[in-house]
């Protein structure tokens, strides 16, 4: 049985600057400048978070050729305000990982400068549970970007997953080390995100 570690929260935004945007205003705190995915045709801006995990504002790279597939993060459907749309979490084996959740999506081999990692992104680009099935990540090596960016003094205080489905989706994820995540049956599927900051309790939805 595989033990889920929660690896990065992303807000998925129609341009990458409205979706900073909305995390530094939600937060209170600034963003650093991320950089291009050219697999699949996106682009971040990022924000260090306490206990080794950060914050991801990803949208489409409007002059990014056109990708062979759909985007991950259901990125090509995106539309509306941004929003915290995935929780990403991390498998030591991914082989291991896909043969207790197959739906998760196939590996797709990445890398950026110096990082390598391997990412289960579904062939449609939509994730099950109407999107809140985490997005599975395994890093290659022992650098990652949390180390990369400088802290924000901001942390992690709950995640909460809504969903009509909300119980079955915690029963077929099992153990989420990294945080604390709680699973609230919801009419509607979303996501929202308490943090402690250096101007306290904030939420991000």
């Amino acid at each position: 049985m595989n033990t889920l570690l929660l690896d990065h929260l992303a807000v998925s935004g129609t341009d990458r600057d409205t979706a900073r945007a909305h995390i530094e205003e939600a937060l209170g705190l600034p963003m650093q400048t991320g950089g291009e995915h050219a697999r699949f045709g996106t682009h971040n801006h990022l924000m260090g978070l306490e206990g080794g995990l950060y914050l991801e504002a990803i949208s489409m790279d409007p002059i990014a050729p056109q990708p062979d597939r759909p985007r991950w993060f259901d990125l090509d459907d995106f539309s509306g305000k941004p929003r915290l749309t995935n929780w990403i979490c991390a498998v030591p084996d991914m082989t291991h990982a896909l043969s207790q959740w197959p739906d998760a999506g196939d590996p797709i081999s990445l890398e950026r400068g110096d990082l390598r990692w391997q990412m289960a992104v579904p062939q449609s680009g939509k994730l099950p549970f109407d999107g809140t099935f985490p997005p599975l990540i395994s890093w290659s090596g022992t650098l990652h970007p949390a180390q990369m960016l400088g802290s924000s003094g901001a942390s992690l205080k709950q995640l909460t997953i809504h969903h009509p489905e909300a119980t079955d989706l915690a029963d077929l994820l099992g153990v989420i080390a990294g945080a604390s995540v709680r699973f609230e049956t919801a009419q509607a599927s979303s996501l929202s995100a308490e943090f402690d900051t250096p101007h306290g309790v904030r939420l991000l939805t």
